[in-house]
């Protein structure tokens, strides 16, 4: 049955709808963060009143995410509007990817058993991670992350040029399993006549000859990504990297390790590696053939995943 939400789009709402309940940060900051700001950007675009760690007489639907929210006023404000439904975004398990025990994850559980009415989770490796840990959600639904249109599109993507290919890779996060030992062994096997390699955002090393760029807001680090040409992620067991996505919607092919999310974001846009030997004879083969991978990325917009979030909120 197709959702109510739908009917909005062609007018403008009166009144708030929806609450997303969520800790923002000014940008830069994590992947989550992104995409909140981008989902609530994109929704206020279409003429949908966004609160923010409020419920009103009015709202219908409050998004959470992860356990990125003060409990306690959630708890107070569903006992004064029971009717209100609940949708919990969530990725993870946080303990596969942070390399701690359950702990948190069963945390995010008991929330989730406590209020959620519907699960969105945001991919299948998490779906299926979770459950092999005994983590069963309410209702589950993946739905990938999306990039922010406004700044990573393919509009003034720089020309590919064979002869000097420009690698780069991104990252918010200094936790080492965000594949900081990789791009370390990467700068010291790389043909450096061929290739160029830039990384932006923050490392727990320091690079030698690769070139390190803080980090830095959206609309800063699309210009490094469309100035470059084949992207690559090493982090382990990611969810939905927000970074990946934001790299194959401005147009760069990846290779990725074989881990977390990436083979289903990625699919035929580039190739996976298992061992660290394997990453100079992928780049060489994308290289090669950089259109055919070019022209297989296939991650979903913004407008795309924001009009599955509203079947979720407002299914019958």
């Amino acid at each position: 049955m197709e959702s109510r939400i739908f009917k909005y789009f062609n007018r403008k709402l009166l009144g708030e709808k929806i609450s997303f309940f969520h800790e923002f940060r000014p940008a830069p900051y994590g992947g989550s963060n992104s995409f909140f700001i981008a989902l609530k950007g994109y929704l206020e675009s279409r003429g949908i009143l966004v609160d923010v760690n409020l419920v009103k007489r009015n709202t219908e639907v409050v998004l959470l995410n992860a356990f990125l929210f003060d409990e306690k006023k959630l708890e107070n404000y569903k006992n004064r509007y029971p009717d209100i439904k609940i949708i919990h975004r969530i990725d993870g398990p946080v303990s596969a990817h942070r390399a701690i025990e359950l702990d948190i994850d069963r945390q995010l559980l008991e929330l989730n058993t406590k209020f959620a009415d519907r699960t969105i989770i945001q991919s299948e490796y998490s779906k299926k991670k979770s459950e092999d840990l005994g983590l069963f959600f309410k209702n589950p639904v993946v739905i990938h992350n999306a990039a922010n249109p406004l700044f990573f599109n393919r509009n003034d993507k720089s020309k590919f040029n064979k002869d000097k290919v420009k690698i780069i890779a991104s990252s918010w996060s200094d936790n080492r399993k965000k594949g900081a030992e990789v791009y370390r062994w990467l700068e010291n096997e790389l043909d450096w006549s061929v290739y160029e390699f830039t990384f932006v955002g923050r490392l727990p090393i320091k690079l030698k000859r690769a070139k390190h760029i803080d980090a830095c807001p959206p609309e800063e680090l699309s210009r490094y990504l469309k100035n470059s040409d084949i992207y690559i992620t090493a982090s382990e067991n990611d969810s939905c990297s927000n970074s990946l996505i934001e790299a194959l919607s401005c147009g760069l092919p990846a290779i990725y390790l074989n881990s977390g999310g990436h083979p289903e974001i990625v699919k035929n846009a580039g190739i996976g590696f298992s061992k660290n030997e394997e990453i100079i004879g992928a780049l060489d083969k994308i290289r090669q053939n950089y259109y055919f991978y070019q022209n297989n990325i296939e991650v979903l917009g913004m407008e795309q995943v924001a009009k599955k979030y509203l079947d979720v909120m407002f299914q019958e």
